[in-house]
């Protein structure tokens, strides 16, 4: 017995021994931060861990072989990197993780005033990351918006190249713009502020489709864009990204984290772009693309507080000098009636904070301002304009049982000044607001959402808006929302007659303007599907219906020397089906595509009409593979509108009354084999498409700008056509056989051929 048991021992020992054990360790961090929680784990084995608060994990007692070794955390993309275990010896294997692009389960805060996280929130929330915007670089982040599926970035003049920011087929004016959370670019500065955004200083952008106004006051009655910036204590040390194309365009983004005390940090970020070839490629004498030289400089601070209290402060200023228009312009002509040019300064200041009150209860006390100058010339029309905002906001957050109430005031003071005729003298107004909303969990699988604001206008009165949500979680992978709310936008003349300054036409007023009112509906649905191959399927619908009241209609076409602006006799809808799909493959192969049809029309008198530059149809997508041998990703993006109603200047205008489906595709190639480096590049716009195709001009009579040789009818003149012209209305003659005026709004998307780029990113953690 004593000899099988020495047997049975010496046996054990060699299978002991034959079975040599090492340990793997190492640190996981991702956007520039150590990671907490990260799960890790050799596939196929028990061997499991998660990491601790400096980020750190290790696996004991491994046994010697080859295994996959598996990192994976929510929000992020799961890496599984092919390991081996050697004897005597202990591995040691960092990783940095990446976000995870479907963003399916990234903390939102836009919905809801709250952070939360996105599959939580009764409010539906789409969330872009920077490498979602890595895909397609762009020097603004106005250019960045292109390729997000029912968001159009809209060029409305054909000469200084300034546009606004169009959701579900809405015009710029209905999109309220956010720097965390607070409403700093609207008015003036939706037409000039998008630009100048530090894209290197972007932690994510928010996207809410359909009215927020209960929220968020006026503007936001189409939907919101939420610009998120970085938190200095966890952005990168140091980070450069300069990129130039062909056109000589050159943007330069740098971006620096300091640590001045133990309790602050600060991040500062400086954007740098300039663009000053003249380029006509059309062969009409007016320069294809503005002119621009811009800087921006950003700088953030976060300081520390007892009991991990909020304390943020930012601040912005921003001054571009852009040009555009005939080609032999120079800046003696800036006014004059010789030579045609838009010439614009503009210089912007903001200031945006947040500072949670020294009290038990959460008391958050947020503010911005912005101060915004303009001086412009659009050919001998002068446009000087001065405008200031100021915001004020408290709210509460509080917990009770199964309700979740967040309570605020708000008050916004506004002043606006310039020299059109349309102000004819500064005007101040203040709204001040207060609003609660009461997030209730019904079950584990459901929760609703009601809200309610009052904001009282100095001007127009008390505005009441309400909201309800509702959420049902059916499992993990399965969730129905349905929103209804109201919005509301207190007119502000500037944003409607931009168009005007541009060109010959005078801006008429019919009446005084009330404020837009809507009505609004979405049934928001997702589904993630995962496959058992480790490939992920996200899928998310949105059916939105929105009727508006008291909005506000351009006329274009009464007189072509006239915009007329009123309140619609009627009612404007606007409603659709919008669906993104998220697709991610193990072998490094994704896909997010969208798709969205439009519905949207003025019934005015019983009259149905489609508004002039919106479209039916949108899609967009983004191709992504990665080749891990090569180091090398492939993107290939792309968009693609359906036609849409332009406004013509007479019955003899030859161009197209609609413009024609039209695609903007890039491809880009990134190496990123070299340590902190990435070199990308490749080719925009590889269809070659521009507006101009089968029209004969794009910007009427670039040779009379100025309308030195065009005739208005008394009433009594006849045109070469044979018809007596009306009174007012311009006379075809031979010099002018359209009867046209010089105009520049015939335009609906950028006007650069292909071009290629070339760039460079460095990133120091």
């Amino acid at each position: 017995m004593k000899k099988l048991f020495l047997i049975l021992l010496l046996f054990g020992l060699q299978i002991s021994f034959a079975q040599e054990t090492s340990s793997v360790s190492g640190f996981i961090s991702g956007e520039g931060h150590k990671l907490q929680l990260v799960n890790v784990h050799l596939v196929g084995t028990k061997h499991k861990t998660i990491t601790d608060s400096l980020g750190y994990y290790k696996l004991e007692n491994v046994v010697v072989g080859n295994y996959t070794l598996q990192i994976s955390q929510i929000g992020f993309q799961t890496i599984k990197k092919k390991i081996e275990v050697l004897k005597d010896s202990i591995q040691s294997y960092d990783f940095e993780l990446t976000d995870n692009e479907n963003q399916l389960n990234e903390v939102v805060v836009s919905g809801t005033l709250k952070a939360v996280k996105r599959l939580e929130s009764a409010v539906p929330v789409e969330v872009y990351s920077p490498v979602f915007f890595k895909k397609n670089p762009t020097p603004s982040i106005y250019e960045a918006l292109q390729n997000i599926n029912g968001v159009r970035p809209q060029l409305n003049c054909g000469v200084c190249n300034t546009g606004d920011i169009h959701i579900n087929g809405l015009e710029g004016p209905y999109t309220l713009v956010l720097i965390d959370g607070m409403p700093i670019v609207s008015s003036l500065s939706t037409v000039y502020g998008l630009s100048g955004i530090p894209n290197s200083l972007v932690e994510r952008i928010e996207i809410v489709k359909g009215p927020a106004s209960s929220l968020y006051g006026s503007e936001a009655v189409g939907g919101l864009i939420n610009i998120i910036t970085k938190n200095p204590t966890n952005a990168p040390l140091f980070s450069a990204d300069v990129f130039t194309t062909s056109y000589l365009e050159t943007n330069f983004d740098l971006g620096m984290k300091f640590n001045p005390t133990k309790k602050s940090s600060t991040l500062l970020g400086i954007n740098y772009f300039d663009y000053n070839q003249v380029v006509d490629k059309d062969k009409d004498g007016f320069t294809d693309v503005t002119l621009s030289q811009r800087i921006s400089v950003f700088n953030k601070w976060n300081f520390q507080r007892e009991n991990n209290r909020l304390f943020s402060i930012a601040a912005r200023g921003m001054y571009e000098d852009r040009w555009g228009g005939d080609v032999r312009w120079e800046k003696k002509y800036r006014g004059g009636d010789e030579i045609y040019g838009e010439s614009i300064y503009t210089k912007r200041g903001e200031l945006i904070g947040s500072y949670q009150l020294p009290f038990e209860e959460k008391l958050m006390l947020s503010f911005s301002g912005n101060v915004h100058y303009q001086d412009s010339r659009y050919g001998t029309t002068s446009y000087i304009a001065n405008q200031k905002i100021g915001f004020l906001q408290l709210t509460w957050d509080k917990k009770i049982g199964r309700n979740d109430f967040l309570a605020g005031i708000a008050t916004r003071y506004s002043y606006y000044d310039d020299n059109t005729p349309a102000t004819k003298e500064a005007e101040s107004t203040w709204l001040p607001g207060i609003f609660i909303q009461d997030e209730i969990t019904l079950s584990p699988k459901s929760q609703v959402l009601v809200g309610m604001r009052y904001d009282y206008n100095s001007i127009h009165g008390s505005i009441y808006t309400p909201r309800v949500a509702y959420r049902w979680k059916t499992n993990d992978n399965t969730i129905f929302r349905f929103n209804a709310g109201t919005g509301f936008r207190v007119v502000n003349l500037f944003t409607e007659d931009h168009a005007a300054l541009t060109g010959s036409r005078d801006v008429v007023i019919k009446s005084d303007l009330k404020p837009e009112r809507s009505v609004n509906a979405n049934l928001n649905y997702i589904q993630k599907i995962n496959f058992a191959n480790g490939t992920f399927m996200g899928i998310e619908t949105t059916a939105f219906y929105t009727r508006f009241s008291n909005k506000i209609i351009s006329d274009y076409e009464t007189d072509p020397n006239k915009i007329i602006y009123d309140n619609i006799n009627g009612y404007a809808i606007s409603q659709g089906i919008s669906t993104n799909v998220d697709l991610n493959f193990t072998n490094g192969l994704k896909f997010i595509l969208g798709a969205t049809i439009l519905d949207n029309k003025n019934v005015q008198d019983g009259i149905s009409e489609r508004p002039f530059l919106t479209e039916n149809f949108t899609g967009t997508w983004s191709v992504s593979y990665k080749i891990e041998p090569w180091n090398l990703l492939l993107d290939y993006t792309g968009n693609v509108y359906s036609s849409m109603k332009l406004p013509l200047l007479s019955e003899y205008d030859p161009r197209s009354p609609n413009s024609p489906w039209f695609s903007i595709q890039n491809i880009q190639f990134t190496y990123f084999g070299w340590k902190n480096f990435e070199l990308y590049g490749g080719v925009k716009n590889l269809l070659n498409f521009t507006p101009k195709r089968n029209n004969p001009f794009l910007i009427s009579r670039t040779n009379d700008p100025f309308d030195k040789n065009v005739q208005t009818s008394d009433g009594t003149n006849v045109g070469i056509h044979g018809k007596v012209v009306p009174k007012g209305q311009i006379v075809d003659t031979p010099d002018n056989p359209y009867g046209l005026t010089f105009d520049t709004t015939y335009v609906y998307g950028q006007n650069q051929t292909i071009r290629g780029f070339l760039g460079l990113r460095y990133t120091l953690r």
